[in-house]
């Protein structure tokens, strides 16, 4: 396609210019569906998966609609509502906007729980263009007289799949409802199931409807990989696989379980942090930052972040435990491969979820490849994960997870594996639909051989391991019963 394709969508040139300033000049599959029909005004479905680039293939029309529109900002009042099911979600939508927003004179407003909403309240009283909410602080707002959604002009629901997943649907019906019947409204979903439909059927108007990846239709650029194993096993082969060059997401079913994951990795030299529900906004963001920036290589994760999050070149994705369900694990595996990039997902199985694994991998579409592995010294490992092995005493050296004074940043080392491709600094839009993290990304995958630097204070003179060998600090042995339990997510 053209490098004027948007432009000959109608995109207006200031965006355009944006966007080119990140290397964005060709639109996805899913922005080019979308973009003649939302740019044209008319109601939109849009259903592609996770990495697919349905964020710009809203934030764009959107933007687009407010520059030509005769409406002003007034207190209280926005003129363009984004829903997302999550914070994560959220911001890093509101850091994609944000460049476009600043060129156009815009004005943006992110509501969420999780902190004090009086700064919310402080930006909606002085007036602002867009709100990026999520349903239940947003509600609350409306409720205490300080937010009014009778100017909008066009509303957005990101995700919509998952917020019916959250229970989320009421209140998202109770805020449409408050918006007026004549704007625009676009619905973005990885899947249609039956609460989705309900609202495309009640809120959206003769949709256009446009699919870019169905979801059950696994990446092509993704491998898939079952690791057979036991149980005892399964932390010395997790310390080899994320001690690998490259950033790695792995996924818990429990908050308790990511926690306890988190810290056995960074007790065994794996830089790691965790994120799940139990967690302040402040240990989120710091958290976030730390993967981010490379001082944590790792990030140990519940479903919550399966949606919404967005990091360059995760080129691993571990589900420690498997997921409960299909959807799950189509969305988890979504951390990796996106748009357009290589990646790999890797399913660790204990003998007692043989058959959930088969029963889970079938719903999905996927045929994995499954090898029984005894340890961290099959060879296996270092094939899915290549490049040596660094271990850097104490991980991240503080306390993972805590909304104290001792933060991520601080003590132990910096991440330690730098993986040579182009930074790109900067909160800047990417074109995958994610938000930029201003502190840049050390890129490429993961390439055989040595890393390209491995900085940070605390990784010099740490422990070095080639190929699979033992797993570091603590052998092969460790406490954590389980990552799963009984609580959840």
């Amino acid at each position: 396609m053209s490098t004027n394709a948007f432009a000959s969508f109608g995109v207006p040139g200031d965006l355009i210019e944006v966007l080119k300033q990140f290397d964005i000049t060709e639109p996805t599959p899913i922005q080019a569906a979308t973009l003649p029909d939302s740019l044209a005004g008319r109601d939109v479905l849009g259903r592609g998966r996770t990495g697919s680039g349905k964020t710009y293939a809203f934030l764009l029309p959107l933007v687009a609609r407010l520059m030509s529109s005769e409406g002003r900002r007034t207190p209280k009042r926005p003129r363009a509502l984004i829903l997302a099911p999550t914070r994560e979600l959220v911001a890093q939508i509101d850091a994609s906007l944000a460049p476009l927003a600043e060129v156009t004179g815009l004005k943006t407003r992110t509501v969420f729980g999780g902190v004090g909403q009086n700064p919310q309240a402080q930006a909606l009283k002085a007036g602002v263009d867009v709100v990026v909410a999520c349903p239940g602080r947003l509600e609350d707002l409306i409720q205490q007289g300080l937010c009014d959604l009778s100017a909008v002009e066009i509303t957005i629901l990101d995700e919509a799949d998952h917020m019916a997943d959250l229970g989320f649907l009421p209140a998202v019906r109770r805020l449409l409802d408050k918006t007026p019947a004549g704007g625009q409204r676009m619905l973005f979903s990885a899947t249609l199931d039956a609460g989705v439909n309900v609202l495309v059927k009640r809120f959206l108007v003769d949709p256009k409807t446009h699919e870019a990846d169905s979801a059950q239709s696994p990446v092509a650029k993704m491998d898939h990989h079952v690791l057979h194993l036991q149980h005892d096993q399964r932390v010395p082969v997790l310390v080899d696989l994320t001690s690998a060059p490259g950033r790695t997401v792995v996924f818990t079913r429990t908050k308790h379980g990511a926690k306890a994951l988190a810290r056995q990795l960074n007790a065994r030299g794996v830089p790691a942090v965790e994120l799940h529900g139990n967690l302040g906004q402040n240990a989120r963001t710091r958290n976030m930052d730390a993967f981010h920036s490379g001082k944590a290589t790792t990030l140990v994760a519940t479903d919550i972040a399966a949606r919404g999050i967005h990091v360059d070149d995760v080129s691993l994705v571990i589900h420690a435990d498997p997921p409960a369900e299909h959807k799950a694990y189509l969305h988890r595996s979504g951390r990796t491969a996106r748009a357009g990039a290589a990646g790999t997902v890797i399913t660790l199985m204990t003998d007692q979820q043989t058959k959930d694994v088969r029963a889970l991998t079938r719903a999905a579409g996927i045929t994995p490849t499954t090898t029984k592995v005894s340890g961290p010294g099959h060879e296996i490992l270092t094939r899915l994960a290549p490049g040596e092995r660094v271990l850097v005493a104490g991980g991240l050296g503080t306390s993972v997870g805590g909304d104290g004074a001792g933060s991520q940043g601080g003590g132990g080392g910096g991440g330690g594996r730098n993986r040579g491709r182009r930074s790109n600094g900067g909160g800047g839009p990417r074109n995958s639909g994610g938000g930029g993290n201003g502190a840049g990304r050390s890129g490429s995958g993961r390439s055989g051989g040595r890393s390209a630097a491995r900085g940070g204070a605390g990784a010099k003179g740490a422990p070095k391991r080639s190929g699979g060998g033992a797993s570091g600090a603590g052998g092969g042995s460790h406490s954590a019963a389980s990552f799963s339990g009984r609580r959840s997510r």
